[in-house]
């Protein structure tokens, strides 16, 4: 969950004094968490946080093991990690298709992921192959 309120989309242009430009804005118009960045972006990570939550709280239950808490958990892993893909695949999108022209093209501005992107995709692949492991440990026992 922490992830959410690191940097998810980040601003640089090739330009200096567009790049300049960019350095005297505030730091969250350069810089935007997930939550200002849009649903896609924080949809997945809070799913994924959800699931574990479930998992830490019943996943110790024998019952709850056998009706299929090992497989909700990778079926919800693999949901966030599409989630998140989808919104790094869409990173420009956040904005207007005015001001993403006016920024990409006149302004030379690129998007890239901050680094709470990467930890929450980090975090998600750890989760989709941990929850795996527990359905093929279901399935031999």
């Amino acid at each position: 969950m922490g992830a959410l309120f690191l940097p998810w989309t980040n601003l640089s242009a090739t330009r200096q004094d567009v790049e300049d430009a960019l350095n005297s804005l505030p730091s969250d118009e350069i810089a935007r968490d997930a939550f200002t960045t849009g649903f896609l972006a924080w949809s997945g990570p809070v799913l994924l946080a959800l699931a574990g939550l479930a998992v830490v709280l019943f996943g110790q239950r024998p019952a709850m093991r056998r009706n299929g808490l090992p497989h909700l958990w990778l079926i919800t892993a693999a949901v966030s990690l599409v989630l998140m893909l989808l919104a790094w695949l869409g990173i420009g999108w956040q904005f207007s298709a005015d001001v993403r022209d006016f920024l990409s093209q006149e302004g030379g501005v690129s998007f890239y992921g901050g680094l709470g992107r990467y930890l929450a995709m980090a975090c998600g692949l750890v989760s989709f192959a941990t929850a795996t492991l527990d359905v093929r440990a279901t399935r031999r026992r």
